[in-house]
């Protein structure tokens, strides 16, 4: 289940954000997304969004010396107070497909009151910065960022808090019964007789904390000319095209100045870097060339040619590569830091100054024989990155359901999801079909539940039926990316 940070940083964001207001996720997280930090993002599909990864710099720590702070607008205050209390009951028998049966009552109420300001940079200050210069040398970061091809973008408005605040969580689960494995992470095993648990969490959160924030695309052009032009294409999330290289610059080359800032548009265009035109929305000048054309709405058709594509080219390593990849990532799953090392090091092709299960999957592959062509850390990637958009409740669940062996069922279920509903965007009942239950009878029906609920979708154990709802279509297409190599490997 989200934190109790995340769960507030969201509902603040959804009454009070707009689309290009993002949530902080993490408190630890939150000192990383200060005004004129710089993230960077490697995208590997266009249905699911990697999430933004501090590089540890700022704007500032990059530019020559001489280089003016642009001045920033305070717009406050702002109040946001919110109670939640929610209550389900569900009644479970062995027809539904569990071992046993329970009864149970969970209750959670969440309280929170937020004090907060706008802290942002007004376009005119950013576009001072727009001819800049980089340090010389320019700093290493940017240099790994460029092999590895990453997008790389600048923060420019955050939402922090103006006082400290103390955010209030509490719930309890009583269940009747007998029941093995549960949809509900409070109940971890056996449940037998009567359980009753209670549990309180505070947090306080210090004055200063950012809750939210906005970035822009930061593009860096190569010796004092365009890197050629952009194709940018809005996504279901929003990553944006790389710039291509021009004739005689290569990949490698070292692109020192000057810098620009470019906005995500509403369509498909052709944008030469640091150029454009004038965007209310985003406060940039860039002039536009070419002609709008009508935006790219990908269908799960599209979803399933991507994913097949990767899978395919999983396929390509030996059954022996594919299992020590497979029985490696497992004990990986409890911890995602060791997830985004093996993402970084895949990322720079420098497989080395790495511990534990990741190092066993990288040697692996440097001594697996293999056609040139075959790149096996595209898919592996590809994979990563679909875990990473899962919540970690979703990764200790997709660990159990590797070792049980369910991922083929999980995976049609996840489809039949998906498929009918993935281009509506309002609710739609649905009522998941009994020959796909039918195989995950007893803990693995409770661990499938789980998958899909912390999705964002109301499952109960005792019915098949749910509501579809827009919120859930990313992580149901990053679950079902997950669910679908990781079933490739587990056939290996």
């Amino acid at each position: 289940m989200p934190s109790i940070f995340e769960c507030v940083s969201k509902k603040m964001v959804r009454n009070f954000g707009g689309k290009d207001l993002r949530p902080v996720k993490s408190l630890l997280d939150a000192t990383h997304f200060r005004q004129f930090s710089i993230l960077r993002k490697n995208p590997q599909s266009q249905f699911w969004e990697q999430p933004d990864i501090p590089v540890e710099y700022s704007l500032m720590d990059i530019l020559a010396p001489g280089s003016s702070v642009p001045e920033v607008e305070v717009t406050s205050p702002f109040f946001f107070s919110d109670t939640v209390i929610q209550k389900w009951k569900a009644g479970v028998s062995v027809s539904a497909g569990v071992d046993g049966s329970a009864s149970g009552e969970f209750t959670q109420s969440r309280e929170s009151s937020l004090e907060f300001q706008k802290v942002t940079v007004p376009s005119q200050n950013l576009e001072r910065l727009q001819n800049s210069k980089l340090l010389d040398p320019e700093p290493s970061f940017l240099k790994h960022c460029r092999e590895r091809g990453d997008n790389l973008y600048v923060v420019t408005e955050v939402i922090e808090l103006t006082n400290s605040t103390t955010l209030h969580d509490k719930s309890s689960v009583n269940t009747l019964g007998k029941l093995f494995g549960s949809w509900n992470i409070l109940i971890k095993g056996e449940v037998q007789g009567q359980i009753v648990k209670d549990g309180a969490v505070t947090l306080t959160i210090p004055q200063g904390t950012v809750m939210a924030y906005k970035k822009k695309q930061l593009v860096i052009k190569g010796n004092g000319s365009y890197l050629n032009y952009r194709v940018v294409q809005e996504h279901v999330s929003d990553q944006v095209g790389e710039p291509d290289a021009s004739p005689g610059h290569s990949a490698q080359q070292k692109p020192n100045y000057p810098i620009a800032f470019a906005a995500n548009p509403p369509g498909v265009g052709i944008w030469p870097c640091g150029q454009g035109r004038s965007s209310e929305e985003e406060g940039l000048v860039i002039p536009f060339l070419g002609r709008i054309e009508e935006p790219f709405c990908p269908d799960f058709k599209h979803l399933q040619e991507e994913v097949f594509r990767k899978t395919e080219a999983l396929a390509q390593l030996s059954k022996d590569v594919q299992g020590v990849v497979f029985y490696n990532i497992l004990p990986m799953l409890g911890d995602r830091g060791a997830l985004q090392d093996l993402m970084d090091v895949l990322d720079l092709d420098s497989w080395d100054h790495l511990k534990g299960p990741g190092s066993i999957i990288l040697n692996k592959l440097r001594q697996d024989s293999r056609p040139p062509w075959v790149k096996p850390q595209d898919s592996i990637l590809y994979l990563l990155q679909a875990m990473m958009v899962l919540s970690d409740t979703q990764l200790e669940l997709l660990a159990l359901s590797m070792e049980k062996r369910i991922l083929l069922w999980q995976r049609e279920l996840v489809r039949v999801i998906l498929e009918p509903n993935f281009k509506y965007p309002w609710s739609i009942p649905f009522t998941l079909p009994p020959e796909l239950l039918a195989p995950l009878q007893g803990e693995g029906l409770a661990i499938t539940y789980g998958l899909l609920e912390e999705c964002g979708l109301k499952m109960e154990l005792s019915s098949p039926r749910s509501t579809w709802d827009l919120e859930a279509k990313m992580p149901l297409s990053a679950l079902y990316g997950t669910l679908s190599l990781l079933q490739q490997l587990a056939e290996a």
